[in-house]
């Protein structure tokens, strides 16, 4: 056609545009069809199939538009759905807002498409209940089909499945959306586009978990042909998710080279920069992130928001509080927001800078006073100004917030007694003349009887009634005088068996291991343990019948009745219990219970 175009003329534009269309030439065939010299119906069709896949949505409304206001045949159905679909993608990509065209939803593709739209105008229950609708209007169509089986009929839904796992994932329903995109992965349907939507929305759910499975989701999403399928949006974020999991698996050279690729398909979006500065962050290079994002703030200031915010944070992180106030100052579409005005005061204040934190104050008022004067936001900013120079000691620049939040409302009382206080400290006749305006002690004064109040079950106070005179208790006569009762005082404790005529050991009040006398525990000595020796024998018991042992009984036994030798001994040898050092063997020491111990290396 290219070799004979003078011999056919305009009588293969048609063929030729089609041709192109379908090699993906999309541009060459729009030059094909504007340069035809006749618009014949058959062209405008495939003209409004081009400008779609170009995503001219407004000129290809305009041709269905006319196509269906001036043609009726048997394919009026066909152009009410593309009309359909190129309104439900103005809603979804371009958040237009759209004019009901009153476009029927008799096919269950028109019923997709409805419920696109609404998707795209935020209204998630409406378009989850249409996709149901389109669902039941589906599985109607294709049941008067004898050739589609089951499966056949389940591939043609998974769009629709597909579809409605999003609107799940958008209202935070997360493992119903999973288990619903897995199902459509499973079916692999034959469009290579619906399968990397589904990959790329699964892997938006795993994050930075599951990774495995998320790297085998990306091979789905590299398919041939899913460029031809899709628009630059949804190519463009499944770009963004492939540099997102290569970051969060150690990949940093590939995830450069993403990001490259993508500033330079869109060098004033913000969103490649960030995730090149959150992988120079992982790999803790603050400075260098710094400076990549104040490259590109001056560079695109019209995106320097987010990136300015983004700044700040590091500079947080880093420690440089200053310079991170410098920066959200210098932001002009929010360092005038009551949220940021509170972020810059509070960080101001923990560096003890009070002087930079009125000043920002005194900007976000004079800023409201120009735009909205009087407004609800002008006036909490007054207030909080206000109060905040009243904490720090600055009264006599309060004075002049707390005049103008009075004159707003001069019944205001509560303003008006801190304006007082303040003007106290400074201005004192300026304070007599404004008491003035106090109202008087009796119109403050209420109906409140102070008795049953104080004697009442919430009162911390209650005043003591002075109690009945009896006649034992009769008042003293003025000659007599107070005898105050002497308070006896207790004679402390002493231990038992103390001689007071000993003298105490000086180093009773230090810690064992620091007295002189202290040697330390004895090491070596096995515990006695019961079950060792023959049944029902006793270690213990048996040191202590052995009468060889015991130094102070007699060779012979006693006779029966007498005492034993330890009760022989004279009373006035007993040492008192605070004078007794530590014995020379440990045995005459009584043991204090040990806790068993806990299984070590050699211990079973």
């Amino acid at each position: 056609m290219n070799t004979h175009s003078k011999t056919l003329g305009s009588e293969v534009v048609f063929e030729k545009a089609y041709c192109e269309y379908r090699l993906n030439r999309v541009e060459n065939a729009v030059k094909t069809i504007e340069g035809a010299p006749e618009q014949t119906d058959k062209l405008k069709e495939l003209y409004g199939q081009v400008l779609y896949r170009l995503e001219r949505y407004d000129d290809c409304k305009s041709v269905y538009t006319d196509l269906i206001r001036n043609s009726q045949d048997e394919y009026e159905e066909e152009r009410k759905t593309n009309l359909s679909a190129v309104v439900a993608a103005m809603s979804q990509w371009e958040k237009a807002p759209q004019e009901d065209l009153g476009l029927p939803e008799s096919t269950y593709e028109l019923c997709y498409n409805a419920a696109c739209t609404l998707t795209g105008q935020g209204q998630l229950t409406e378009a989850f209940n249409k996709l149901r609708q389109a669902e039941e209007l589906c599985r109607v169509s294709l049941a008067e089909d004898s050739d589609m089986t089951e499966e056949d009929v389940e591939s043609e839904l998974a769009v629709i499945h597909s579809q409605m796992a999003y609107i799940m994932q958008l209202q935070g329903r997360t493992d119903e959306a999973l288990q619903l995109y897995n199902q459509v992965i499973k079916l692999k349907p034959s469009d290579v586009g619906l399968l990397a939507v589904t990959a790329n929305n699964i892997i938006t759910i795993n994050k930075d978990q599951n990774v495995f499975d998320s790297k085998k989701k990306v091979k789905l999403m590299n398919a041939e042909g899913v460029e031809y399928k899709l628009s630059k949006k949804q190519l463009q974020a499944i770009d963004f998710n492939k540099a997102l999991l290569a970051m969060y698996t150690n990949q940093a050279d590939q995830c450069r080279k993403l990001m490259s690729s993508l500033q330079s398909q869109n060098p004033g979006h913000p969103r490649p920069v960030l995730i090149q500065v959150a992988q120079l962050c992982r790999e803790k290079q603050h400075s260098k992130a710094i400076e990549l994002l104040q490259q590109f703030s001056d560079q695109h200031p019209e995106s320097g928001s987010a990136i300015k915010l983004t700044m700040a944070q590091l500079y947080l992180v880093q420690g440089h509080v200053t310079k991170a106030c410098d920066v959200l100052r210098s932001t002009e579409q929010f360092k005038h927001k009551p949220g940021m005005v509170s972020a810059l005061v509070t960080m101001y204040s923990h560096e003890e800078d009070i002087d930079s934190a009125i000043d920002v104050f005194k900007e976000a008022i004079e800023h409201y006073q120009s735009e909205q004067p009087g407004s609800a936001v002008h006036l909490a900013l007054v207030r909080e100004a206000a109060n905040y120079k009243l904490k720090y000691g600055r009264k006599k620049e309060a004075t002049s917030d707390l005049e103008q939040l009075w004159k707003q409302n001069t019944n205001d009382i509560h303003t008006l007694a801190q304006l007082i206080s303040a003007y106290s400290l400074v201005d004192t006749d300026k304070a007599k003349s404004l008491s003035k305006h106090l109202p008087s002690a009796d119109t403050m004064s209420f109906n409140v009887d102070v008795d049953e109040l104080e004697n009442s079950h919430g009162a911390t106070y209650v005043r003591k009634k002075a109690a009945k005179v009896t006649g034992e208790n009769l008042p003293k006569e003025p000659g007599q005088g107070e005898i105050k009762k002497k308070k006896k005082k207790k004679k402390g404790k002493l231990p038992k068996n103390c001689d007071p005529k000993a003298t105490p050991d000086p180093e009773r009040w230090l810690p064992m291991k620091e007295r002189s006398y202290y040697r330390g525990k004895k090491k070596g000595k096995k515990k006695e343990q019961i079950g060792k020796g023959t049944q029902g024998a006793m270690a213990g018991a048996s040191a202590e019948l052995d009468a060889s042992k015991t130094a102070s009984s007699p060779p012979t036994s006693p006779r029966p009745g007498s005492a034993s030798g330890s009760s022989t001994a004279p009373a006035s040898n007993v040492v008192p219990p605070r004078q007794q050092k530590p014995a020379a063997s440990g045995a005459t020491r009584k043991k204090a219970p040990q806790k068993k111990k806990k299984g070590g290396k050699g211990g079973w």
